[in-house]
C-alpha cells in the first residue's frame, strides 16, 4: 500500500494499522461525537455491482474496511444494507477483538440498524447471532407491531417523528456513550446525514471499475439538497485502486 498524499511513503501492514486506526487528528474536542462514513465507488460512480457493494472491492478494500470498524464505538448501517450485505455473526476478527480490548473497549461495537418502516426480520442472523445486542434506529409512526416483534431482538429507540432526525440520532448514540460514530451505508443513510451537515469523515474506496446500468451513487436524497464543503485528507493507493479520506473543514 502507498500513500501518495499528504507524505509519500510505502506502507507496511503494521503501518497501514496505526495510520487508520489513529483517532481522527481534525476531532479536537473530546466532548463531540465524530461522524464518520465508509463507502466504495466505481470509477463511472456506482455504489454497488450486482445490488452488492462488496462486488467493486477486492482484498485491499476488505482490509481498509475491517480497520476503518475496527476503532469504532458503534457501526450504524441502514435497513436495505443490512437486508443486502447480511451483517451476521461476529463484526470483527479475534485480533481487531483484542487490539480493542488493549485500548480499553468493548470487544464488540454494537451494530445500530436504521430503518424507518422497521422491515426487518426479528429472525435474520444480524439478531440471531449478534455478539452483542443491536440497536434499532426508528421513528415513532413506525409500525407498533413490527416494534414489538423487534424488541425481543434488540433496543428500539425512535430518533424522529414522521422522518429520521439525524441530530436526534446522534444525541441519542451519544448518550449511550457512544462517540465515534462509524457508518457503512447505504446511500439514503449518507444523503440524510450530508443533508444535515453532520459528516465529518467520508472515507471513500474508488475501484477501477467501468458498471455502467442503474446502480445508485453512494448519496442519494431528495433533489434540490445544500452542497457541503469537504477537505481531502489523505490518498492511498493499491494496484489501481484508491482509498480516498475527506474531512469537513475546520471552524
Amino acid at each position: 500500500m502507498e500513500r501518495i498524499f499528504p507524505e509519500p511513503a510505502v506502507l507496511s501492514s503494521a503501518a497501514l494499522e496505526a495510520e487508520l486506526l489513529a483517532a481522527p487528528p481534525e476531532n479536537r474536542k473530546s466532548n463531540r461525537p465524530w461522524v464518520s462514513f465508509n463507502f466504495i465507488s466505481s470509477i463511472d460512480g456506482a455504489a454497488s455491482m450486482e445490488g452488492l457493494s462488496g462486488q467493486l472491492g477486492n482484498a485491499w478494500d476488505q482490509r481498509v474496511f475491517s480497520l476503518l470498524r475496527q476503532s469504532a464505538d458503534v457501526i450504524v448501517v441502514g435497513a436495505q444494507t443490512i437486508r443486502a450485505e447480511g451483517y451476521g455473526g461476529e463484526l470483527l476478527s479475534p485480533a481487531a477483538q483484542a487490539w480493542r480490548h488493549q485500548n480499553w473497549l468493548a470487544p464488540h461495537p454494537p451494530l445500530a440498524i436504521v430503518s424507518g418502516s422497521l422491515n426487518l426480520d426479528p429472525g435474520l442472523e444480524v439478531f440471531t447471532k449478534a455478539p452483542v445486542r443491536p440497536l434499532v434506529l426508528t421513528i415513532s409512526s413506525a409500525s407498533q407491531e413490527r416494534r414489538s416483534a423487534l424488541t425481543e431482538v434488540a433496543d428500539v429507540l425512535n430518533v424522529g417523528e414522521e422522518a429520521l432526525d439525524v441530530d436526534r440520532l446522534i444525541g441519542e448514540l451519544n448518550e449511550r456513550g457512544y462517540k465515534n460514530i462509524h457508518s457503512e451505508g447505504g446511500p439514503t443513510l449518507l444523503g440524510s446525514f450530508a443533508a444535515a451537515n453532520r459528516v465529518d469523515e467520508l472515507n471513500v474506496t474508488l475501484s477501477p471499475l467501468l458498471v455502467g446500468g442503474s446502480a445508485r451513487r453512494i448519496a442519494h436524497g431528495a433533489a434540490g439538497e445544500a452542497a457541503h464543503s469537504m477537505e481531502l485528507a489523505r490518498i492511498l493507493k493499491a494496484d489501481s485502486m484508491l482509498f480516498l479520506r475527506y474531512v469537513r473543514p475546520a471552524g
